[in-house]
């Protein structure tokens, strides 16, 4: 029985990460928030809930990794830390360095004695030339199967593996957050949604694809939400973060435009589809609700309605 429940969570300044803080607080966690140290860092959506303590450190280098562990001692972990700059990170050689600082802070993280950890990985490990509707246990992933594997799903792939022999060989209870399409405040502008978001409340055309490729969103304060449930919960293994609602991505950014009340600024067909992009691609999400017993407290609408006002306070 562990007396007290002591949770380390990396990028906890980014887009997801600060939003599990209060969610394990409220599970009964003492909550250690990790902000980048380092100078290059792209800057964090937002600083940590007072309740956390908050520590900075680089991560890449193993002897901050060291003296992060050994001054906070955890009992859990809650990594989410990795290259995330747009166009980037599919194929930065940063994603290598990722991998090692991964593999560095299990293997200490498991040393100084913490009982669980639990990592963020991307629906990108799946090989989306072969699956439509991805399961963690049956599904192709990309190293298995794909012709071309980028350098950011190739070192997500490795570092779920060698969370899960780390498990094995030390007794470490381990999961791992596959997660889909995420929205809401503080995402990156270039992204769909606030870039859609954005355009429209501009007065801008929103320039898009024909938008028939069918997905599954999630709301980012859902998306924190699910992990802090599954680091909580006793489930291992991989485990699909998303929704279970599927729509076309026209079928969603029509509801933008009727939110923000310009249709007919949202030009879908303007723009080419992305060459190999799936037309369907969403999560069995089985797992998250029957296992770890977790549903998105928001509904598609009312997660777009946040992030539309967000975006409209900021401007």
């Amino acid at each position: 029985m562990i007396a007290k429940k002591r949770v380390l969570v990396t990028g906890a300044g980014g887009f997801i990460g600060r939003h599990s803080l209060d969610p394990l607080r409220a599970a009964g966690y003492e909550v250690h928030a990790v902000l980048s140290a380092r100078a290059s860092s792209r800057p964090q959506t937002g600083e940590p809930p007072s309740g956390a303590q908050v520590h900075r450190a680089d991560l890449l280098d193993p002897q901050a990794s060291d003296a992060l562990i050994d001054a906070v001692r955890p009992t859990h972990l809650l990594h989410f830390a990795w290259i995330v700059t747009p166009g980037a990170y599919w194929s930065s050689a940063e994603n290598y360095r990722w991998l090692a600082a991964g593999r560095h802070l299990i293997r200490r993280f498991a040393d100084s004695g913490g009982v669980r950890a639990v990592m963020a990985g991307s629906c990108a490990e799946y090989d989306w030339s072969r699956v439509e509707v991805c399961h963690e246990r049956t599904s192709p992933l990309a190293n298995e199967s794909a012709k071309v594997v980028t350098a950011y799903a190739e070192c997500k792939i490795a570092l779920q593996q060698a969370l899960e022999k780390s498990g094995r060989e030390r007794g470490l209870s381990t999961a791992w957050g596959r997660l889909f399409f995420q929205f809401g405040p503080g995402e990156q502008p270039q992204r769909l949604v606030a870039s859609v978001i954005l355009d429209l409340l501009s007065g801008r055309e929103a320039l898009c694809t024909h938008g028939r490729q069918i997905r599954s969103f999630l709301h980012v304060a859902d998306a924190g939400a699910a992990f802090a449930a599954l680091l909580d919960s006793d489930v291992e293994g991989p485990v699909n973060i998303g929704s279970g609602e599927r729509i076309s991505i026209a079928g969603m950014l029509e509801r933008i435009a009727r939110q923000i009340g310009c249709p007919d600024l949202l030009k879908l067909g303007a723009r080419d589809c992305t060459p190999g992009e799936p037309a369907i691609l969403v999560p069995d999400i089985g797992r998250l609700r029957d296992e770890v017993g977790f549903s998105p407290r928001l509904t598609l609408d009312a997660g777009l309605a946040d992030a539309i006002g967000w975006w409209r306070a900021k401007g």
